[in-house]
């Protein structure tokens, strides 16, 4: 039986555990400053991540590393300021939870602090439980991440599809569940088989979204970089570009050099 789509005024974590449950799809995006964050939240996206990525798409850095914890309270602030409806999650970086719990907690004070953001995303399954624990001990809600894990790249040495093979994919399934367990409100699956995915998705009760993890999960996310043809250099199978920005805006400036060249631009309507 069908369940009627609720009309949600404000995204919260029980509202993705509803969605789940009543058989709707999470949409997410990612966004890094106000603007665009408007125009994401205004658009109706469910979820915003604050990503890490925008170490690649913001600063230019090759990985995830070296975004810094001021930095990502930085972008998330600004995200935070433009929404309205959407769940704001913010990528713990790397280096500030994988060593002590302690200092996960302290990573995810300041970001709930110092941001406004409503939950974080650590990367990591058992290894990382004891900082799971404590965060979630102090009532700061925790959005899991498995498969492709980027900020464990130097370990892969690859970003090519992760739990191909038996072992490690029994391993996500047991880590997915520990995730639950200890109290996560949902998860993220990147670049692994879409069986898989489906297989993890039915198995726990919270919602599974996947980047690269086929249709058979809880939702989707994207880079919104990719997603908007910005990034014309970043061509993944499971990317689906929904406009052609690069060329779009690279069109529009060059037309605005030429005519500030030509004298066209400002013309007599244009000026006081």
């Amino acid at each position: 039986m069908s369940v009627a789509k609720k009309d949600y005024k404000r995204i919260t974590t029980k509202s993705l555990i509803e969605m789940k449950a009543n058989g709707e799809k999470i949409s997410m995006l990612t966004a890094y400053d106000y603007t665009m964050a408007k125009i994401v939240d205004t658009a109706g996206i469910d979820v915003i991540l604050v990503g890490d990525s925008a170490s690649n798409v913001m600063a230019g850095h090759e990985t995830t590393l070296p975004i810094t914890l001021d930095q990502m309270i930085y972008h998330a602030s600004s995200v935070v300021r433009a929404i309205e409806r959407a769940l704001v999650v913010v990528d713990l970086p790397f280096g500030s939870y994988q060593s002590d719990p302690k200092e996960a907690l302290r990573s995810a004070i300041r970001i709930m602090k110092e941001s406004g953001g409503h939950a974080v995303k650590l990367e990591g399954g058992k290894e990382i439980k004891d900082s799971i624990k404590k965060i979630l001990n102090a009532g700061i809600p925790v959005m899991g991440h498995l498969g492709l894990t980027p900020q464990s790249i130097y370990k892969f040495g690859t970003y090519t599809v992760r739990a191909k093979e038996e072992e490690e994919a029994h391993k996500l399934i047991e880590d997915a569940k520990l995730l639950e367990r200890l109290g996560c409100f949902g998860l993220v699956l990147e670049k692994i088989p879409a069986h898989l995915a489906e297989k993890v998705a039915q198995s726990i009760s919270i919602p599974v979204i996947g980047i690269g993890a086929g249709g058979g999960v809880d939702g989707q996310v994207l880079v919104i970089h990719d997603m908007l043809g910005m990034n014309n250099e970043f061509s993944p199978r499971f990317l689906r570009r929904y406009m052609n920005l690069y060329e779009g805006m690279t069109t529009a400036i060059g037309q605005y050099v030429a005519d500030v060249k030509s004298s066209d631009f400002p013309n007599s309507s244009e000026q006081y």
